[in-house]
């Protein structure tokens, strides 16, 4: 996720700056992502609708995680 911020989200988590909400949200985007993977690979069964909700749930938390990196980086100014 993000990965043109990496540097930015490995400085985040190294200098203890990621607080919970963040880390939550980066865990459950990867997991949203590995599951819609399977899906799509037809490991798991499901209809186009529950994948539609998944990716769209996934959008919304990568939204919000760019918004928190983006405010870090302002911050930080990095």
């Amino acid at each position: 996720m993000l990965h043109e911020y990496r540097d930015i989200i490995t400085h985040m988590k190294e200098n203890n700056a990621a607080n919970a909400h963040f880390l939550k949200i980066f865990d459950k985007h990867n997991a949203l992502d590995d599951q819609i993977t399977k899906v799509e690979n037809g490991d798991i069964p499901m209809t186009d609708i529950e994948l539609e909700g998944l990716k769209k749930e996934k959008l919304l938390l990568k939204d919000e995680a760019y918004a928190m990196i983006i405010d870090y980086k302002k911050t930080h100014n990095i």
